[in-house]
């Protein structure tokens, strides 16, 4: 029987989503007759168990997690947004030696990071949104140059679940966008909108073969934003409404984009679909895990139920390595 370590929460705004993906993910496995130990990263860094706090401070509390680390078989991380889906909880995992459900530190750091993601994307010859990149302490200064024309998207570079993500018609609204966003991340991506279908897909990693399931199509009125997220009101057509040979250039996308990032276990690739095709708007390396979550749908949409896909991702679960190894001779 395979021990697996669930970690939910974590230290950012994604905290209860996350707590939502690994009660989901407890659920699956222990139905699955997994041997599984839950604890949740508070959002004051404490971490603790089903029953009690680990420790009095942060430090004290991840050396008892570190413990409970050692026992496992494996871990699934799922913690979305930074301190966690951004590559620092797979990091612990490979001082630890623990194999990881999903990506090591380079795929996840780089993940998180839009500004970074549209560089890698940029060389792979995927399109992208014309943007810009503001740091928080040069705001006043971005607001000299930067315009808003047809409209543009201000969100933090490295945030999850659309959390500081504002979309500015009015110059007026520029500066308050720039300094919501700036409450996330002190590096802000200011991108043009991009009229399209928002389409999703998902990647995932077994045996060393890639595979993407159906796309997933959003509609919903306007941006989808936090609140769109998660009030119910966006819809999902799984699969995507598209002609098979355009369904082919997204999903090879998804697929050059998994790669050269480095990406193991599932992450879910976000497009707009648009005359000129596919362009990417961000990576999630440890995307949304609840059943109504958009992988898990594509997936069932593949034949694969939410427990089966929940309990291939652990057989698939890897020692994260980043390059090998430099040995004594």
């Amino acid at each position: 029987m395979t021990h697996v370590l669930v970690i939910g929460g974590g230290q950012n705004a994604e905290h209860d989503v996350s707590k939502a993906s690994a009660a989901s993910i407890v659920e699956a496995l222990r139905g699955s007759g997994h041997h599984v130990t839950a604890i949740t990263i508070g959002r004051d860094g404490l971490w603790h168990d089903e029953h009690t706090v680990l420790g009095a401070s942060p430090a004290t509390s991840l050396a008892a997690a570190v413990a409970l680390l050692d026992d496992a078989d494996v871990v699934f991380p799922a913690v979305h947004g930074p301190l966690g889906e951004d590559g620092t909880l797979a990091a612990l995992c490979a001082l630890a030696g623990r194999p990881v459900v999903g990506s090591g530190l380079r795929a996840g750091s780089i993940g998180m990071d839009k500004w970074a993601t549209k560089l890698v994307a940029q060389e792979l010859g995927i399109l992208t949104a014309p943007g810009h990149l503001v740091h928080s302490a040069g705001i006043d200064t971005a607001l000299d140059h930067l315009v808003v024309g047809a409209g543009v998207v201000v969100k933090p570079v490295a945030a999850g679940s659309s959390y500081g993500v504002s979309m500015v018609h009015d110059p007026e609204q520029l500066e308050g966008a720039l300094r919501t966003a700036a409450r996330y991340d002190d590096r802000i991506l200011v991108e043009d909108v991009v009229r399209g279908r928002e389409v999703d897909v998902a990647v995932l990693r077994e045996a060393g073969r890639c595979w993407a399931p159906p796309p997933l199509e959003i509609h919903s009125d306007g941006l989808f934003d936090t609140a769109t997220k998660y009030d119910g009101s966006a819809r999902f057509t799984v699969p995507a409404g598209l002609e098979r040979a355009d369904r082919t250039i997204l999903v090879d996308a998804a697929l050059r984009m998994f790669d050269a990032l480095g990406c193991a276990g599932v992450a879910r690739m976000d497009f707009f679909w648009t005359d000129q095709g596919p362009v990417l708007n961000e990576v999630n390396t440890m995307p949304g895990m609840t059943v109504e979550s958009q992988v898990p749908k594509m997936c069932a949409a593949a034949g694969v139920p939410y427990e089966d896909l929940i309990a291939r991702l652990v057989a698939s679960a890897e020692p994260v390595m980043q390059g090998a190894p430099i040995l004594e001779t």
